[in-house]
């Protein structure tokens, strides 16, 4: 077996709970529908969405005063098609928007040779974005739907097989218990048309979150160009150095890999200075690295600035679609009933959970009330007012 065979196992191998959950999720499903007894129907995700839509729309543009798209359009997704398009959620570089969308089909259909031909084909480009495929694909079976150029796009993998497994899991007789969990249903599509909608209305944050994105990944191929580079006596010292775990010397991009994943500023500098690095100027690293690596330094201080771009457009819009389906949905019976029977919870439960996105929304919302999303959408915080409100209002006033 060659190395980049071993990296395309390897790559599938850290994805085996999310393969393992889908493949438990599709035998339950056929199960379910081979089941005589179990003779409900939850209806069609993307009808039922649609039906929903205007609504939601509507209370999106009142609550928020910012108008919705009227071109915003809703399309279900199946399992191997939603893997591809998380594929187009990664903001990459011009030069690597097709390796990502080939890597990203390749995993969807889980094929180790074609994984092994990309990673062949360019291994900076691997490097750097198969953290998004584990990020991203990790995630499937608790992502309910995702916003992307003007459209809503559904799991109807989760969506269509979580509420028959509910219900097929408290046994016959199924009649009783249909109203109970359909309602939940109906509250978990209500709650992601509904965060989703709110992304859509975002337009100056998703272009500013998009542009940091291209931005931290161009920095990021550079630094895994930076590595492949190196020397294999200064590959061997600096591992040893860094106490990275060791590889046989016939790995050799195993070797730099490694070295890669524990450099890459993502993973180095979040976990070496903490989170509070997002506040910070400048960035200061162990001499003896920047021996090995000389340009690491100003690698890592270009690299700053637009993480923390990404992580403030970023965190805004999260916090600011968490907090607006909440106050909307907070009196919702069907939204009660999906926490309830979906996530185990209530709503007081669910509504204190603290976020800073959240957080740093209801702060400004008690001074500016409608007003904050057009103010937080045209003129975003920082790093720094995130973490302290009234920076930001102090700046805006």
């Amino acid at each position: 077996m060659s190395e980049t065979d071993e990296f395309a196992e390897a790559l599938l191998a850290q994805l085996s709970v999310e393969i393992n959950e889908e493949k438990e999720i599709t035998a339950l499903s056929e199960k379910i529908k081979e089941d005589n007894s179990f003779n409900v129907e939850f209806g069609d995700v993307e009808k039922t969405a649609q039906t929903l839509f205007p609504d939601l729309a509507k209370k999106v543009n009142d609550y928020m005063g910012l108008s919705v798209s009227p071109d915003l359009s809703i399309v279900g997704l199946e399992l191997e098609e939603l893997k591809r398009f998380k594929g187009k959620k990664v903001f990459t570089t011009k030069t690597a928007r097709q390796f990502v969308d080939e890597l990203f089909y390749a995993v969807s259909k889980n094929d180790l040779e074609k994984i092994s031909d990309n990673i062949k084909k360019d291994t900076t480009k691997f490097l750097v974005y198969s953290t998004y495929v584990k990020s991203y694909i990790s995630k499937i079976s608790t992502t309910y739907g995702d916003f992307l150029d003007n459209t809503i796009y559904l799991n109807k993998f989760v969506l269509d097989s979580y509420p028959k497994i509910i219900l097929y899991k408290q046994k016959p007789p199924y009649e009783t218990k249909f109203e109970s969990i359909k309602s939940g249903y109906m509250g978990a599509l209500k709650m992601t048309i509904l965060e989703e909608i709110v992304h859509s209305v975002q337009n100056n944050l998703q272009r500013l979150n998009k542009e940091a994105v291209i931005h931290v990944n161009q920095i990021n191929e550079e630094l895994a160009k930076t590595i492949l580079e190196l020397d294999d006596k200064t590959v061997s010292h600096l591992s040893e150095y860094l106490q990275l775990q060791l590889v046989p010397e016939e790995f050799v991009i195993a070797k730099k890999a490694n070295l890669f994943f524990m450099l890459n500023p993502d993973n180095f500098i979040t976990n070496v200075l903490g989170p509070n690095i997002m506040t910070y100027n400048k960035v200061d690293i162990d001499p003896k690295i920047a021996e090995f690596i000389p340009s690491l330094l100003e690698i890592y201080q270009r690299w700053l600035k637009p993480i923390q771009d990404q992580h403030a457009a970023f965190t805004t819009m999260e916090g600011m679609a968490e907090f607006v389906v909440q106050n909307i949905l907070k009196n919702d019976p069907d939204f009660q009933n999906y926490l309830s029977t979906f996530i185990g919870t209530d709503y007081s439960a669910y509504s204190v959970k603290k976020s800073i996105g959240k957080e740093f929304t209801e702060k400004i919302f008690e001074v500016f009330e409608k007003d904050t999303f057009l103010k937080l959408e045209t003129n975003p915080p920082n790093t720094r007012e995130l973490k302290n409100p009234q920076l930001y209002l102090n700046r805006i006033k």
